[in-house]
């Protein structure tokens, strides 16, 4: 309940008015919080950002020509997913040279320039690290081949057959075995993935310095980081003891494993101590694609010395079905009382857009802005994935001949792998998005005409406005920034309702994650607020806040933020 209290702010608009200058980093602050604490990062898929030579792939030149979008945006680290030298039959994730840059992206010196320009607006540049595989065209790879004997032979995971069969039944999670033979040595390679991605022998001691001084070479160069791919899969069983076969089958028809001898291993935290070692020499993060089941999964990826990763993503929320406020609920606390600095993440480069995952074909531009108020409004770090701000939407192969990732070749139709989320940004309604002045490597959406940069700009109302309100609010509000996280009114099913508090500075977050008008009813009372004043900071109401009584009339996927005025604060 909440009678008594007393609403200010202009009650009848949607947003805000213009975004507010965001202030200067600093490496740490007066409360000891590290400068990605506060940062929001966003990552960029390089070929699909901004196209600035007209091939039809986007390129490290196009990303530093979008610097002042990205910084009007409220964003203070970008992370850049693989344009090393690559055959691409990963699409960057199958390495061929780790201190290069890929021809098709630009140069070292176009590099340098990127770093440059993000450092004049205080941004800072983050690079994907692929620490479990190389590129089977990799100069390692090429030696480690050539010959039982060769220098590099055990930089690898090489094994003798059982038979004409290879040495267990682990499986590639790309639809394949994990084990290629080789005939000229007439052994088999571990690969996890794709049989032109041999996985990195990091038992080997040669290995593990090959790759720290690979990260020293691009922290020397500028970088603030690394986002570290696939951790979880760096060591296997040395026994090659055969995976349990679980019931039913995967999508690509094969029987259903139990990956116990070839994931998540104890030896990985090693390697992520170590790593961040490395990091801490030149203050940089560590962001891991952290796949966990728990809380106490993720938990154990900070270290118990708070020794290995900063920031270990939660990717738990992307997997939920539907939207429920209880089931957020349960999560973030849970995440919240781990007691380490959560990371939020709601899509990425390999996760279907939630957009398209959330939509209703009704509300779909409300549960966008009703989603960025929820992630972006937490304790803890976030990663937003480019376009998320403007709305985009999946754009999946209509067929299997239109679809370019491998996973979708080899699975269709269950399998119709990650083009749909890769599609290039869309930066205003011209022909192809204005992305580039040729036809782009993957096709833009239709939506693109209504959901574009330029377009939304100019829409007080647009999920974009939204997103550049919300973080602005995100870089100026000390409770949003290092408040605690309080859950109220916990039994509401369809409501979910928190404070972010700090010190005598208090805000309310109040999201309707159901399709039907709600009323929404707390007490702030406990929290030591009698009659208390509530200042609105920013709805995604579409008409007037009216006829208030005992509950906060809350429109379907809606959001209400409201500072809580210290004036009220119990002592």
């Amino acid at each position: 309940m909440f009678k008594g209290w007393i609403a200010t702010g202009a009650l009848a608009l949607c947003c805000m008015t213009a975004p507010i200058a965001l202030p200067q980093q600093k490496p740490v602050d007066a409360e000891g919080h590290q400068w990605w604490q506060h940062a929001v990062f966003y990552e960029v898929y390089p070929r699909s950002f901004a196209d600035s030579n007209n091939d039809g792939i986007g390129d490290l030149n196009g990303i530093a020509s979008k610097m002042d979008y990205l910084k009007d945006l409220g964003v203070d680290a970008v992370w850049i997913t693989p344009c090393f030298p690559s055959p691409q039959v990963d699409f960057g994730y199958d390495v061929s040279n780790y201190e290069a840059i890929d021809p098709m992206y630009g140069t070292m010196k176009d590099f340098d320039h990127l770093v440059a320009e993000a450092k004049k607006r205080n941004i800072r540049v983050l690079m994907d690290f692929v620490v479990n595989h190389s590129s089977d065209q990799h100069k390692w790879f090429q030696d480690s081949k050539s010959s039982k004997t060769a220098e590099h032979r055990d930089w690898y995971i090489w094994r003798d057959g059982k038979g004409n069969e290879p040495p267990n039944n682990w499986l590639s999670t790309f639809g394949l075995s994990a084990w290629k033979l080789d005939p000229k040595t007439n052994q088999y390679y571990y690969h996890y993935f794709y049989p032109e991605q041999p996985d990195l022998n990091w038992r080997n001691p040669a290995v593990e310095k090959a790759m720290l001084d690979v990260t020293r070479f691009w922290y020397k160069r500028g970088v603030a980081g690394f986002r570290l791919d696939a951790v979880d899969t760096l060591f296997e069983d040395p026994k090659l003891t055969d995976n349990p076969v679980l019931p039913g089958k995967d999508k690509f028809g094969r029987p259903n494993m139990d990956e116990k001898y070839n994931k998540k291993l104890p030896e990985v935290h090693d390697v992520m101590r170590k790593l961040r070692s490395t990091a801490d020499e030149y203050g940089s993060v560590l962001i891991g694609e952290t796949w966990t089941s728990n809380v106490s999964e993720l938990k154990d990826y900070y270290g118990e010395k708070n020794d290995e990763l900063q920031m270990p993503m939660d990717l738990m929320m992307t997997g939920f079905k539907g939207l429920s406020a209880d089931q957020y609920r349960k999560h973030i606390g849970a995440v919240d009382a781990a007691g380490h600095w959560p990371v939020y993440v709601i899509t990425n480069h390999d996760i279907v857009r939630s957009y398209t995952r959330y939509a209703d074909g009704v509300h779909n531009d409300d549960i966008a802005k009703m989603m960025a108020a929820l992630y972006l409004t937490l304790r803890g770090t976030v990663v937003m994935y480019y376009g998320e701000e403007i709305g985009m939407e999946n754009n999946d192969p209509k067929s299997k001949d239109e679809v370019q990732d491998p996973i979708g070749k080899l699975g269709w139709p269950l399998e119709k792998g990650r083009d749909g989320e890769r599609t290039p940004m869309q930066w205003n309604d011209s022909a192809n998005a204005g992305f580039s002045k040729v036809k782009p490597w993957l096709p833009v959406p239709a939506t693109y005409e209504t959901h574009n940069v330029v377009s939304e700009q100019k829409d007080g109302n647009s999920v974009l406005s939204f997103y550049r309100q919300l973080l602005a609010l995100r870089h100026k509000e000390p409770a949003l920034l290092e408040g605690n996280y309080v859950a109220l009114n916990e039994s509401d099913p369809n409501v979910l309702t928190y404070v972010r508090r700090y010190k005598d500075e208090a805000i309310l977050v109040v999201l309707n994650m159901s399709a039907t008008e709600q009323k929404a009813q707390f007490d702030l009372s406990p929290l030591g607020f009698s009659s208390p004043r509530l200042s609105i900071l920013l709805t995604s109401f579409h008409k007037p806040l009216t006829g208030m009584t005992d509950a906060l009339p809350m429109e379907p996927y809606s959001v209400f933020m409201a500072k809580i005025s210290p004036t009220s604060a119990g002592k």
